[in-house]
């Protein structure tokens, strides 16, 4: 059977504050609300403490922080009573390279012989040969010297293995250095070991043991020699229970191998048992140029998994498709489809374990989170059902930015900065950036497999590696998307087509670097099939390419998303995931086309306005698109602030902090989330703080990650510290308020019309947690903080009273007291409601854009829903800042909109109804026009249904 998509889902993050049996606690207040599924963070184990859960560290198991299998299965139950369903997030990429991963473990502690080896993305055999079958594992948070000298590195003995132990970290000891720290000569030889006592017999066969392992155990097969050792530490074990002497030995022994502070000499027998282990630590800011695991993005704790492997595959997957099988879970999201090396191929294995298990069911509904930029659309043979939402979010994101202005805008920016910013160049200089620095070994790694390939093509052999190299990172550089997707010899016309515009304009901005570089690695990148090329050597290429599409989707979102986005931002409200930041590149009559678009091929991909990983929350970003409707009124307020702040901001060396674009940035963040509560007040200034820090770390231009600038960063903390003191800086903070209130109300229409747009629109809406009350949140970990679902719960309750009084005036007072989002609310639960009545109609109905005609035409988006003779028709409103457009009160609305109105699609219905108003008189449409003044004059938007 095919998919059923979602009615709505409701996002919910589950961790310690927030597990299962409390999300039971608020079904009945999500399917009051419209909800039909919850749609839920990873539920597997992950490390314990984790607020998000994609640090997986067990894939067999529910997560205990979450609630573990007992409560999982409560909500499970619930969620089948009420009738609703679950979408679960999967982490098939990666997991966490932790103590509490014991297949991680496994692979510290035997190498290669690990029966998990294969389970990790690991290179064995790097380039560094002390390296070989060897893990780098930068992890210290001091060089490895410091660290062993200060005594922070010791051994311990730990449910029946020797480990070492590094702060809260443990690292297994390898079978073979057993006998070296049995016999250390370090403590000397116990008297009482060398009797003839049952105790001392044993502790010798227990050495012997040990010293055989050491030797290589002959030629016993890798599954014997497991074993082998596994009775050996089990020996140990009860020796070290009942006999007082061999424990107070080995407490002895491990005291001194441990060491003393202050005196080097001490560690070198410990130094020397690390250099056995199969791995080696080493500073976590020094040691990126030799990692040999793919991590995830760059962070050196989350190990790529090898899921492409059918075996790896069941064993990650086995507990998710068993969860899969039941009745509740109606399917699944996918995280980070783009790290895996063969993405199509996953996706159908997953459908198909699925699909061939249930077959009373409909088939499973499958999302990706997939980063999809302008114009790029999913690959056609991905059997999903679409999206986690980004592109719908841009689309819908830019519908609120006003084109007419946008030079204005992007000039106030460039002054205020002092230069004019080339956005390509920016980005091209940020990715570049990415591949120097903190991906610069995966790029080692591709540019030698790229060296080896072209010393094995005749025509390429004398190639220079370090141009070679050069070349590659140029290329990736110039590419417009986040990956292709090259899974055989022939390349798809989308990935060619992409792969040859970023040679060519690699091209351009090398052109001192020799043609025949470029040459190579174009012929490499489309798999040419020269009449030279050997098919080994063809394979050997197309290796090559799996292998580099799995890192430029890190590199695009690394040098974007996490770099270019915190440097370039006219209008931050464009600075999105997947989002282009230029204003001057909207253009909001191409909504229509893209949406139909997407319903044509993808009609049940996710409508998103917020997720987890939003750079902004959805009201945040729709107060901030305001400033692009009142250019002249923002730069005045922005001069003024300046001015009224100058004395706070930090000079020294001729360097102010907060720089100009810092502090461009910092305003358009109050404009977003200036408290609309007295309360709210308390918590603003470290939540800014907090974000002004990351956001600069993230620019990487005076502070970053990997190197702090403290200095900076304290200064800045202190600006916003000084700013927003309502006392000592009253003067600002009343003068911001007044011009906020205005960027505040006409925020709010744009939060009610993305609301209605996204419940309406073909796709799945989804609802992050919170989101249904007004969202003012910024990036993580702003925006995973916990929900306070009672408050919400009492004002649906005060809600649904409003409905029941069929009273007009009840629905013109939520927009009155519009600032507790009640009103938001409102919009949400109608809206959802209409879905649920009506499910064939959002489900299988066409999309039919309305035309509008008349004074106001450009600020109204209209469409029509229609399945066979069920209709609904949408009507949000755009940019009506500009002209002061009413907001409350039904007369002075019905007199600005009374000279807009829109073309009804042929066979509609004459005479309507505002779902949205209640108690409002019916508008009538005898010559086709519907009134847009009649429509509106109940409610600022319009839900219409033919009556």
């Amino acid at each position: 059977m095919p998919a059923r998509a979602p009615l709505a889902t409701y996002r919910l993050q589950f961790n310690s504050n927030f597990r299962f049996r409390d999300a039971i606690s608020i079904l009945d207040y999500l399917r009051e609300l419209g909800i039909s599924h919850v749609y839920s963070s990873p539920v597997l184990g992950s490390r314990s403490g984790s607020g998000h859960g994609y640090d997986v560290t067990d894939p067999t198991k529910i997560d205990l922080d979450e609630g573990g299998e007992e409560e999982f299965a409560a909500l499970q139950s619930a969620l089948e009573e009420r009738g609703m369903g679950l979408v679960l997030d999967l982490v098939p990429n990666h997991m966490a390279a932790s103590k509490e991963n014991r297949w991680w473990m496994d692979v510290l502690e035997f190498g290669p012989d690990s029966r998990f080896a294969s389970y990790f993305d690991i290179d064995w055999k790097p380039p560094s040969r002390t390296l070989e079958n060897k893990l780098l594992l930068p992890f210290l948070g001091r060089p490895f010297g410091d660290v062993l000298n200060d005594g922070e590195l010791h051994l311990d003995w730990q449910d029946g293995r020797f480990v070492l132990q590094y702060g809260e970290q443990l690292f297994p000891i390898a079978p073979t250095s057993y006998a070296q720290i049995l016999n250390s000569p370090a403590n000397g030889e116990s008297a009482s070991l060398g009797s003839d006592s049952p105790s001392a017999q044993e502790w010798r066969g227990v050495f012997a043991v040990a010293q055989s392992i050491a030797l290589g155990n002959g030629a016993l097969a890798s599954a014997d020699r497991r074993a082998k050792f596994e009775g050996m530490c089990d020996r140990l074990h009860q020796l070290l229970i009942a006999s007082p002497e061999v424990y107070s030995h080995i407490e002895r022994t491990l005291e001194v191998l441990n060491g003393k502070p202050g005196t080097p000499s001490s560690f070198n027998e410990l130094e020397h048992i690390l250099a056995g282990q199969h791995y080696r630590l080493a500073f976590w800011q020094t040691a990126s140029d030799a990692i040999n695991y793919r991590r995830f993005f760059s962070i050196t704790d989350l190990v790529g998994v090898r899921v492409d492997d059918p075996a790896v595959f069941e064993a990650t997957h086995d507990k998710a498709i068993r969860i899969g099988l039941g009745k509740s879970c109606s399917g699944f999201r996918i995280d980070h489809i783009d790290g895996l090396r063969e993405p199509a191929r996953y996706l159908k294995r997953l459908r198909e374990r699925l699909s061939s298990q249930r077959p009373e069911h409909d088939d499973v509904y499958l999302i990706v989170e997939k980063i999809l930029e302008q114009n790029e659309w999913l690959p056609d043979d991905w059997p999903v059902e679409g999206t986690t939402g980004y592109d719908y979010l841009n689309f819908a994101n830019r519908l609120l930015v006003d084109e007419r202005q946008a030079g204005a805008l992007e000039q106030i920016y460039a002054k205020w900065i002092g230069r004019s910013i080339d956005f390509n160049d920016l980005l091209h200089e940020k990715k570049k950036l990415i591949m120097r620095t903190l991906l610069g070994v995966e790029i080692r790694a591709v540019s030698r497999t790229l060296a080896e390939l072209a010393r094995d093509d005749r025509y390429a052999r004398e190639l220079h590696p370090a141009e070679l190299s050069e070349a590659l990172i140029e290329v990736t550089a110039c590419l417009p998307v986040y990956r292709t997707y090259v899974q055989s010899l022939e390349v798809p016309e989308a990935a060619r087509k992409v792969i040859t515009e970023a040679i060519e304009s690699a091209r351009g901005r090398r052109p001192t670097l020799a043609a025949e570089y470029f040459n190579f690695v174009s012929d490499v990148l489309l798999l040419a099939a020269a009449e030279h090329i050997r098919p080994e050597q063809r394979e050997a290429r197309l290796a090559f390419v799996t292998r580099w599409q799995q890192f430029t989707g890190s590199i695009m979102a690394k040098g974007l998303e996490d770099t270019a986005l915190y440097i370039y931002f006219p209008l931050a409200s464009l600075n999105e995931v997947g989002g282009d930041p230029r204003v001057s590149t909207t253009d909001h009559s191409a909504f229509h086309q893209l949406i139909a678009t997407r319903q044509k091929n993808w009609p049940d991909s996710m409508n998103a306005t917020t997720t987890h990983d939003t750079k902004r929350s959805e009201d945040t970003r729709a107060r901030i698109a305001v400033l692009s409707e009142i250019p002249e009124k923002w730069e005045a307020a922005l001069l003024c602030s300046s001015r009224t702040n100058d004395k706070f901001v930090h000079k020294a060396d001729a360097a102010a902090v907060p720089d100009r674009n810092e502090e461009y940035l910092f305003y358009q963040t109050l404009v977003g989330v200036w408290p609309l509560h007295e309360d709210e007040w308390t918590t603003l200034v470290p939540r800014v703080q907090d974000y002004m820090i990351k956001a600069t770390r993230e620019a990487k231009v005076h502070t970053r990650w990997t190197r702090p600038n403290e200095a900076h960063e304290s200064a800045l903390r202190d600006f916003v510290a000084s700013v927003l003191d309502r006392r000592s800086n009253s003067e600002f903070c009343a003068k911001f308020e007044q011009f906020q209130q205005f960027t505040a109300l006409y925020g709010m229409m744009n939060g009610l019309s993305q609301t209605l747009l996204k419940t309406t629109c073909p796709g799945v809406p989804d609802c992050y947690q919170g989101s249904e009350l007004w969202d003012l949140r910024l990036v993580d970990p702003d925006n995973r903080g916990t929900i306070d679902f009672e408050t919400r719960r009492k004002l649906a309750t005060t809600l649904r009273e409003a409905y029941r009084s069929q009273n007009g005036q009840n629905i013109e007072k939520l927009l009155e007291s519009w600032k507790d989002g009640m009103v938001k609310m409102h919009v949400l639960n109608r809206a959802l409601n209409a879905r649920r009545e009506n499910p064939n109609l959002f489900l299988d109905g066409e999309y039919l854009p309305i035309e509008v005609t008349g004074q106001h035409k450009d600020r109204v988006v209209a469409f029509a829903r229609r399945n066979g003779n069920h209709w609904l028709v949408s009507i949000s409103v755009r940019c009506i800042a500009s002209v002061q457009g009413p907001v409350i009160g039904p007369e002075k609305r019905r007199d600005f909109w009374n000279q807009t109105e829109l073309i009804l699609p042929g066979g509609a219905p004459a005479h309507w109804i505002n779902t949205l108003a209640d108690g409002a008189a019916g508008i009538a449409t005898a010559t086709g026009l519907l009134n847009l003044g009649a429509a509106f004059e109940s409610f600022p938007l319009a839900l219409l249904r033919p009556v």
